[in-house]
C-alpha cells in the first residue's frame, strides 16, 4: 500500500519562532491519522503545509504523490482542507452552499445530480437543504462544511479540529460519517484536542512544540507508558494531589476529573501497596487501583517528564 501523505524533515519557521521542527511522517492510503497536541503545538501549520498553502522553511512533502510546492495545482484537485473556520456562507441555504463549492471545483452537472443528494443523505441534512446556514446548530454547520469539502470526491481529507466546540452528540455523528468515508478508501488526516476521539484513529501522532514526540497505533502508544498508572478516588483531590506528589515523588501526577492519576516506577502490586500506606499515613480516606493508561495519560506523562519517543 502506498503512502497518501509523506513528509520528510519538514521545518516551518515564522521569524524567530519554529512552528514545526524536522517532521518526518507517512500516512497510508485509506488510513485515518490523528494529530494530537495542545494549542500552539503546530497542528494547523502542518495542515496548511500539506494543503500547499505554506512554503516550508526546509524539507519536502507529498500528498497523493504530488509535491506540495511544484505540483500544487494538481494536488488541489485530489484533496480537501477543512480549516477550523470553514468558509460557509451564512446567507445561503444548505443546498446553495454545496452548489457553490461544486462550482468552485468545476464538478460536472451529471455528477452533481447523484453526488449532492448522496452527501445530504450521508450527513443527515436532506430535511434542511432549504435552511440558511446561519440558522443551523454548530454541529449541523460542521456537517455542512464536511459535505462541501467532499463535493469533488477528494482522495485525502484534511480536518483541522473539526469537532472543536461541538456538542457530544454531534461529535459522535461526525465520527460516524468519517467512518463511512474510510469504507470508500478516503485518507483522513485529522487534528483534535479530544483524546477520546484519537482512540478512533488507525494511528496517532503526539505533537508538542512543533516536534512529533511519538507516533503509532493507539494500543502501541499506550504500551509505551513508562511506569505504573494508579487512580486515586478521594474527597478534595485538589488538596490531596500536592501531598501525594511530595511523599511519593511520582514520575507524573495530575487531576483527571474528580480523580487523581499518578505514575510511579516499580512493580504494580508493590507500588499500589506503597500508595495505600502513604494515604493511611496522611490520614486520607480513598480508593486506589492500578488502571490501564489512556492516550491522555501517556501524553500528559510524557509532557510532564520531558520524555520523547524515538
Amino acid at each position: 500500500m502506498m503512502d497518501a501523505i509523506k513528509m520528510h524533515e519538514v521545518t516551518q519557521k515564522f521569524g524567530a519562532v519554529t512552528a514545526v521542527e524536522q517532521l518526518t511522517l507517512a500516512v497510508q492510503e485509506g488510513e485515518i491519522f490523528g494529530l494530537l497536541g495542545p494549542d500552539g503545538a503546530g497542528k494547523t501549520t502542518i495542515m496548511r503545509l500539506l494543503a500547499g498553502l505554506l512554503t516550508p522553511s526546509a524539507g519536502e512533502a507529498w500528498v497523493c504523490g504530488f509535491h506540495t510546492l511544484s505540483d500544487v495545482e494538481a494536488l488541489r484537485n485530489h484533496i480537501s482542507y477543512m480549516p477550523q473556520r470553514f468558509g460557509l456562507y451564512l446567507d445561503l441555504t444548505v443546498q446553495e452552499n454545496i452548489d457553490f463549492y461544486a462550482d468552485l471545483y468545476n464538478v460536472p452537472q451529471t455528477i452533481r445530480k447523484e453526488k449532492i443528494p448522496e452527501l445530504l443523505a450521508f450527513s443527515n441534512m436532506t430535511a434542511f437543504r432549504d435552511r440558511q446556514a446561519r440558522n443551523l446548530s454548530g454541529g449541523m454547520k460542521q456537517k455542512l462544511a464536511l459535505a462541501c469539502a467532499l463535493v469533488h470526491t477528494p482522495k485525502v481529507l484534511f480536518l483541522d479540529e473539526p469537532t472543536n466546540g461541538v456538542d457530544p452528540m454531534s461529535r459522535r455523528d461526525f465520527w460516524r460519517i468519517l467512518g463511512k468515508l474510510l469504507e470508500e478508501k478516503v485518507t483522513i488526516f485529522v487534528s483534535t484536542s479530544y483524546l477520546d476521539e484519537a482512540e478512533r484513529c488507525d494511528r496517532v501522532g503526539l505533537l508538542y512544540k512543533g516536534r512529533l514526540i511519538l507516533a503509532g497505533r493507539p494500543a502501541e502508544i499506550k504500551a509505551k507508558m513508562n511506569g505504573v498508572l494508579l487512580e486515586i478516588r478521594c474527597s478534595a483531590p485538589r488538596t490531596v494531589l500536592p501531598l501525594l506528589k511530595a511523599v511519593m515523588q511520582p514520575r507524573s501526577a495530575g487531576l483527571f476529573g474528580n480523580k487523581i492519576h499518578l505514575v510511579a516506577m516499580g512493580e504494580a502490586a508493590q507500588v499500589e501497596a506503597d500508595l495505600k500506606e502513604k494515604l493511611r499515613e496522611l490520614d486520607i480516606q480513598g480508593e486506589v487501583a492500578v488502571i490501564t493508561p489512556s492516550l491522555e495519560d501517556v501524553f500528559i506523562s510524557m509532557l510532564t517528564t520531558g520524555e520523547s519517543g524515538d
